[in-house]
């Protein structure tokens, strides 16, 4: 038994190192297909403050776009991608890029009208990727960010990483009835409809949904302490519930990273784990929505109030390790002096 462990152990700590070198080479080879004036908009130091840069609105931001691209170097950025995000996050994330059309063809764009375009995503990559150093990078635009990062034995984290969908659901056209992030939304109301009168009025903490998700765009996603019902007063099933909810935001990550980040979600007392809920408690247009589960190292926010409560915004963020965390900043400045 204990050497069946010690294999699996092994296997395990194998599989991670190869993910990460997979993960190093394939960024390797982007940049190699980089010009130097584009390596220019792309590359820069680890601790530039550009790395905090985060959001998910149509903005001009910093890094390469999928339209400054040719075939052989946007297939190289989404390989990055795909090795960092789960399948499921990873065609998410191409089907809200696409979702840029719909969007143009709803607000009556012109063709040469570029605010909704499906190319205006971008790759910025922090320090210098090899086996043994610490870097990041991020892909971002309107509707998406992932932002990744590796220490020094490189051992990766995701997070923030944000999703949202405008339309929630299509309503007309050729896409009419998809919805992108369902998991996400049908995850928030199963758990709410399984609690009984007494845990409701501990879960829903107003109303009203709030305007959008409150740890927006923050540098910290510290947003005051944790508010609606525990995790310890609910019951086994329905903390079944809460972990799979949970687990949607997680697992946006590769397997190995979203098991290091369960595994210290675990580590760090589930029973300090929180969901709270605000606004509407069923499913409909025009009734907005508000959930968060929040805990001492972990918030994931869900927001669909916008455009007639049609448009979703939800973020998984890490408390202690956003962007790599400040103990890893922190390393890295300190071997640059």
């Amino acid at each position: 038994m204990k050497k069946s462990i010690a294999f699996l152990f092994c296997l395990f700590f194998l599989t991670n190192i190869t993910l990460a070198q997979s993960i190093v080479k394939a960024t390797q080879d982007f940049i190699a297909l980089l010009g130097d004036g584009q390596k220019n908009n792309t590359l820069f130091a680890f601790d530039d403050p550009e790395r905090f840069n985060f959001h998910f609105v149509p903005m001009a931001r910093k890094g390469i776009t999928f339209n400054e691209m040719n075939p052989a170097q946007q297939a190289a950025a989404l390989k990055m991608l795909s090795l960092c995000a789960s399948e499921k996050a990873y065609q998410q994330s191409q089907e809200i890029m696409q979702l840029e059309i719909v969007l143009k063809a709803l607000e009556k764009r012109t063709e040469s009208d570029r605010y909704r375009d499906p190319g205006n995503y971008h790759i910025s990559i922090f320090g210098v990727p090899t086996n043994h150093s610490i870097w990041g990078w991020r892909f971002e635009g309107h509707h998406q960010s992932f932002n990744f990062s590796f220490n020094e034995a490189q051992k990766g984290v995701g997070a923030p990483i944000f999703l949202g969908s405008n339309p929630a659901i299509v309503l007309d056209g050729p896409s009419k009835g998809k919805q992108l992030l369902k998991a996400e939304t049908d995850g928030g109301f199963t758990l709410l409809h399984a609690l009984n009168q007494e845990q409701l009025k501990k879960a829903i903490i107003d109303s009203i949904a709030f305007k959008d998700i409150l740890s927006f765009d923050k540098r910290s996603a510290l947003i005051g302490n944790p508010v609606g019902i525990s995790y310890s007063d609910l019951t086994a099933p329905q903390q079944k519930l809460l972990l799979n909810l949970l687990e949607i935001y997680v697992n946006r990550n590769t397997k190995l990273f979203a098991k290091d980040q369960m595994d210290q979600i675990k580590k760090d007392n589930l029973n300090l784990l929180y969901f709270a809920w605000a606004g509407a408690t069923t499913e409909a247009l025009g009734k907005g929505t508000y959930y968060r589960i929040q805990g001492p190292g972990i918030l994931i926010e869900y927001d669909n109030t916008q455009n007639n409560a049609n448009h979703v915004h939800s973020v998984l963020r890490d408390l202690k390790h956003d962007f790599g965390g400040d103990v890893l900043l922190e390393h890295y400045q300190q071997s640059h002096k």
